[in-house]
């Protein structure tokens, strides 16, 4: 009689990897959130909103592995969230929001693809953001090509963005429990590409620490700079002012 093969079980999802990604997801979709009514057009207004919806449903999907998406979002302390201390970072001017969307979309690209290929917990959910992520990336290089390579103003705004955000950037290639990729890889892909699009702009690498030595932030150890507090309690004051309403 032949045996029918057994299909091996799926992996198990990691709860610190789902919150660390789901986490990440969620606080740049609210920062991103913030600039409904003040983007410098209409169109950009339309374009940011989407970005911030395609994270929020990721950040959806990721927490809701791990236990009810709203209580995570809404009910945990900040020393709790295991997100970057980038994504947290307040939005500034136009040219900074795009130097930490550059940053980020680039690193999220690289991560899901990795995730996409395999076969772990997350590959499902990677293989559809992925696409979501190259518009992300696409418009942000879009973005500071035109910021740098243009005016005087936009030039040293854009640079200015990129050299606030850059010490920040480190963290994200410290390994993430649950996560299965090659980091090393990832953080010299993610500096080549970079390189490649500050170079189209006219911009110059942010100085500091070489590939693989940045100082890292501890937003994964639930440490988190001052400008998270404030955004946390304004995303949360609703929830926390009217506990268990419901629409």
């Amino acid at each position: 009689m032949n045996q029918v093969p057994v299909s091996a079980a799926p992996a198990p999802v990691s709860a610190p990897a789902a919150l660390a990604l789901g986490d990440d997801a969620l606080v740049l979709s609210h920062r991103l959130g913030e600039w409904a009514g003040h983007a410098p057009v209409l169109e950009e207004e339309v374009a940011l909103a989407n970005i911030a919806l395609d994270l929020l449903g990721q950040a959806r999907v990721l927490l809701s592995l791990v236990g009810d998406e709203d209580e995570l979002a809404y009910l945990r302390e900040e020393r709790a969230f295991r997100n970057l201390q980038l994504v947290e970072q307040p939005n500034g001017d136009f040219a900074h929001t795009i130097a930490r969307q550059l940053y980020f979309s680039t690193y999220q690209m690289l991560l899901y693809g990795q995730l996409a290929a395999g076969d772990g917990p997350f590959a499902p959910l990677a293989a559809k953001a992925v696409k979501e992520v190259a518009y992300h990336q696409d418009h942000a290089e879009h973005w500071t090509v035109r910021l740098g390579d243009g005016t005087d103003e936009s030039h040293e705004r854009m640079q200015r963005g990129c050299d606030a955000l850059w010490r920040f950037t480190g963290e994200m290639f410290q390994p993430v429990e649950g996560v299965d990729v090659d980091w090393q890889a990832m953080a010299a892909a993610w500096h080549e590409s970079i390189t490649s699009v500050l170079e189209r702009a006219t911009l110059t690498v942010p100085e500091g620490p070489q590939r693989g030595a940045w100082a890292a932030g501890a937003g994964r150890q639930g440490l988190h700079t001052e400008p998270f507090g404030r955004m946390l309690a304004e995303m949360q004051h609703l929830h926390r002012s009217h506990p268990g309403a419901t629409w």
